[in-house]
């Protein structure tokens, strides 16, 4: 069983700036991929980014583009988001997922594995 572990959430003011983490547990293969996804109250989970731990492709979602930033450290199997610029609408609950097999649309919740527990992320003018 892998386990996915997410830190860094927060509350923020309009234009602040976060950083997430997700680490998963040392005793599994590397996943081909990892991707941040968000869930705002009453909406549907969607993807905010994607990142190929080893050629380190990155996917973002067009609402974060140029202000969120994806990254990985292969040798502990963590990932990181860096946002900045944000925006009361970026308040969501954060989650990272796994993916193990390297198929499927990158922000395609169906796509993922495992799930990290959540980490909230608020941002408030």
């Amino acid at each position: 069983q892998v386990q996915l572990v997410e830190s860094g959430g927060g509350s923020v003011q309009v234009g602040g700036s976060l950083a997430l983490s997700c680490a998963a547990s040392r005793d599994t293969n590397r996943p081909e991929r990892m991707a941040w996804f968000r869930q705002a109250l009453g909406k549907e989970r969607e993807g905010v980014a994607a990142i190929n731990l080893g050629s380190g492709n990155t996917a973002y979602a067009d609402s974060v583009k140029g202000r969120f930033t994806i990254s990985r450290d292969n040798a502990k199997i963590t990932m990181f988001l860096q946002m900045s610029s944000l925006k009361p609408e970026d308040t969501a609950v954060y989650y990272c997922a796994a993916d193990f097999q390297g198929s499927g649309w990158w922000s395609d919740t169906r796509t993922y594995n495992y799930w990290g527990q959540g980490t909230q992320v608020t941002v408030s003018s």
